[in-house]
C-alpha cells in the first residue's frame, strides 16, 4: 500500500460511529451478531469494511476480492509503487498498451478539466516535486519556491499536453509527470461498489478514500454521513443524508509544505499556487470519481465560480466552510 504523503482524510461516517453496520444485504435482513470487520488502505486513505452475514465464509470471501481489486488497482495508480503504470509512465514518458483503468480514469480526468476550465489537472506532478523539493532543503526561502523554478514547472502543466487512446499514453514534453491522487480513491470506491453490486450486494456505505452509498441502509434509512474539516474533529460540522449518491472532500489543511500553513497540498495548474478559498469543499455526485475530481477543482475556485458550475450540474451539490468559518450549501436537492 502506498506510503507517501496524502490527502488527510476529513469524511466521519456517522453510521458506523453509531454502531450500525457499513453494509448490510437483502435490505431488511438483521445485522449478524458478530459483523467481520476488515481495515486496510487504498492509495494511502484508509478503508473500511464491515461485512454482517450469516454466511461467514461468503463474507470473507466477499472481503478477499475486495482487497485483491484495491491491490490491482494501486498497480495502475500509485505514485509511490515503482511497479504501478503510472511509475512507469512518469519514468518513461510513454506507455503501450495502458492498463484499461488507466485510460478509463483519464477519460474521467479529462472531461472533469474541461468542465473546470483547467482547474481540475492531474498533471500538477512536476508542481508537488518543486515544492517538495524547494521546502525540504535545509536553507528553503519561506516565501516559495524560485520563480523562474515555477515557471519551468509550469510549463509541464497542462492536460492537452497529454496523448492518450487505448493502445498509448505519452506525454509530449520531457519532464512532465501525472499523479492521479485528486481522483483516483473515487475511481476505486466506484470499483469496489460495481464488485459489491454484482456480488448482489442491495444496502452499502463504501469507504475507499471516499464514500459512496448502495441503496439504503437495511432498514430503509438514508445513510448518514458526517462531515468535518480534519480527521480529528469530535463532532461533525454537517451531515449528509444520502442514498446511491457519494461524497468526496477535499481540504489544504490536509497537508502542507514548510513550517507555515501558507502552502497547502491542492496545486493550482494555472498559476502554481496553493489558494485557501475555503477550509473545506465536499460534494455530492452520482459516483465517487466525479465526486472526487470536483471537490479537488473546487477547492481551487471561489464560491460564485462554484455557484456557477453547479448550476451547470444538476446532479452536483455542494456543501462548504469558508476560511471565516461560515457553512455554504447548494445545488442541493435533498
Amino acid at each position: 500500500m502506498d506510503r507517501g504523503v496524502k490527502r488527510r482524510r476529513v469524511i466521519c461516517i456517522i453510521a458506523a460511529a453509531a454502531g450500525l453496520p457499513l453494509f448490510g444485504f437483502g435490505g431488511g435482513a438483521e445485522a449478524a451478531a458478530s459483523p467481520i470487520t476488515w481495515t486496510g488502505q487504498a492509495l494511502g486513505a484508509p478503508g473500511k469494511l464491515i461485512l454482517s452475514l450469516e454466511d461467514r465464509t461468503e463474507a470473507a470471501r466477499l472481503i478477499d476480492r475486495v482487497v485483491a481489486e484495491v491491490s490491482r488497482l494501486e498497480r495502475v495508480f500509485s505514485l509511490y509503487r515503482p511497479d504501478s503504470a503510472l511509475s512507469e509512465l512518469n519514468r518513461t514518458g510513454a506507455i503501450a498498451a495502458p492498463p484499461a483503468d488507466l485510460v478509463r480514469l483519464l477519460e474521467a480526468s479529462r472531461d472533469a478539466w474541461e468542465a473546470t476550465n483547467g482547474a481540475f489537472d492531474p498533471t500538477v506532478q512536476p508542481l508537488w516535486t518543486l515544492y517538495a523539493r524547494h521546502f525540504s532543503a535545509a536553507d528553503a526561502d519561506p516565501a516559495a519556491p524560485p520563480k523562474v523554478e515555477m515557471m519551468r514547472a509550469l510549463s509541464l502543466v497542462g492536460l492537452d499536453k497529454l496523448k492518450f487512446n487505448r493502445d498509448r499514453v505519452v506525454f509530449t514534453r520531457p519532464g512532465m509527470a501525472l499523479t492521479l491522487n485528486g481522483i483516483a480513491q473515487g475511481y476505486i470506491t466506484d470499483r469496489i461498489v460495481d464488485l459489491l453490486k454484482d456480488a448482489g450486494v442491495a444496502n452499502s456505505l463504501v469507504s475507499m478514500g471516499e464514500t459512496r452509498a448502495i441503496g439504503t441502509q437495511p432498514d430503509g434509512r438514508p445513510w448518514g454521513v458526517g462531515l468535518a474539516t480534519n480527521e480529528d474533529a469530535g463532532t461533525p460540522d454537517s451531515i449528509l443524508r444520502l442514498v446511491n449518491r457519494a461524497v468526496a472532500t477535499s481540504s489544504q489543511d490536509g497537508f502542507h509544505f514548510g513550517e507555515s500553513d501558507r502552502f497547502g497540498h491542492i496545486l493550482d495548474p494555472l498559476s502554481g499556487g496553493t489558494p485557501r478559498l475555503h477550509r473545506r469543499v465536499s460534494v455530492v455526485a452520482p459516483n465517487a470519481t466525479t465526486a472526487d475530481a470536483y471537490s479537488t477543482a473546487f477547492s481551487l475556485m471561489d464560491t460564485p465560480a462554484i455557484r456557477v458550475a453547479c448550476d451547470g450540474r444538476a446532479d452536483l451539490a455542494v456543501d462548504l466552510i469558508s476560511p471565516s468559518g461560515a457553512h455554504a450549501r447548494f445545488g442541493w436537492t435533498g
